[in-house]
This record gives structure tokens, sequence and C-alpha cells, in this order.
């Protein structure tokens, strides 16, 4: 029997809000569009951060409008790491971290591997019950013109040593194409 729509995102809904609790159970979560919850302690950045706060929603806004639902999580600190921040959201019962690079190949690589260790680095600080999946994952809005091929490749080559599950997402803005590779997929361009 196949789901609706709704049950999907009724069942993203409630994985997310699960795991954010989880992750934060101290915090409070506001409703601030339609499938995206913002935790009360992040809305001050709408004022102090205005352009962060709308280039986030814009990307995020890609993804729930398919049907995810996303809970930005509070701005916590890596702990021995200044300014570094750990993951922005649980997207769909998963931790998440966003970015929007416009570059190389170098640019997109370096890239990735922050947001994989701001995702990772979620996990070391917050403890939640081994009921819920430690996965983590990097979504990247590509604004450069880099070729589908080129930057699997480029993911798949950070990947290489990392045994962590999770996904990546990538929206070519150039062409509005959105992909979701595992990192599995990717470790096995490679061979690994």
């Amino acid at each position: 029997m196949e789901c609706s729509c709704s049950d999907i995102v009724r069942k993203n809904a409630e994985k997310s809000l699960a795991l954010a609790m989880a992750l934060f159970p101290s915090e409070e979560w506001v409703p601030t569009e339609t499938n995206i919850w913002f935790a009360k302690s992040r809305l001050p950045q709408e004022y102090r951060e205005p352009q962060k706060w709308e280039r986030e929603l814009s990307q995020v806004r890609i993804l729930t409008k398919k049907g995810s639902v996303a809970y930005f999580l509070p701005e916590m600190e890596i702990k021995g790491e200044k300014y570094r921040r750990c993951a922005d959201l649980v997207l769909d019962g998963e931790v998440m971290e966003m970015k929007t690079i416009s570059g190389t190949r170098e640019t997109l690589g370096g890239k990735f591997r922050l947001g994989y260790n701001q995702g990772a680095s979620l996990f070391k600080y917050c403890t939640i019950p081994n009921t819920f999946s430690k996965n983590h994952s990097v979504y990247i809005r590509l604004l450069s013109n880099i070729p589908v091929n080129s930057v699997k490749a480029k993911i798949a080559g950070v990947l290489k040593y990392r045994h962590d599950r999770g996904s990546f997402i990538c929206y070519f803005e150039n062409t509005s194409e959105l992909y979701t590779w595992t990192y599995e997929e990717l470790r096995s361009i490679i061979g690994r």
C-alpha cells in the first residue's frame, strides 16, 4: 500500500520533532512557515543576521516544498573551536548542515568537509537514546557550474576514510536539479 504525500509529511514531522526534542529537551519549537520550525532561542538571529536568516530559509524551502520537515536547532558552538557551530537543523529525522557554495571543486570539498564535521560534532555534545539514528547529512546549494559527476567524485573523495552514515543532498542552482546520494553510494564510487 502506497503512502500519501500527507502521510510522508506527517512521518517526517514526527521523526524531526522527536530527534530535535531528544537533542534539546528544554527547547521550545516555533512554527515559522509550512514544515519549518525554529528553536525559540534561535529566533533573535532573524534580527541580528537577516541575510543569513533569509539564505537559510530559502535553502530549506527547496526541500520543504517536496515534503520534508525542518527543525532549525539552537545555535551551539563546537567546544574548543571558536566561531564554529554544530549542525543547522533536523530534516526528516536526521541531523543536517546546510551550505551555499560558489567557487571551485576545492571550495565544494572544503565546505562539505566542514558541514560533515559540524553534523558529527553535534552527537559528541548532545546525548540521545540509542533508539535514534546518529546519521548526519550535508545539504549544499551549489551556485557554481560544476558538473554532477564532478561533484559526486569530489564528495566521494572527501568521504573515502569516513564511516558515518548519512546523505549528501545537492541542489544545482543553475539547472534547478536536486540530487540525493547516501554516503555509502558515494564511497562505493571509489571502492570504500
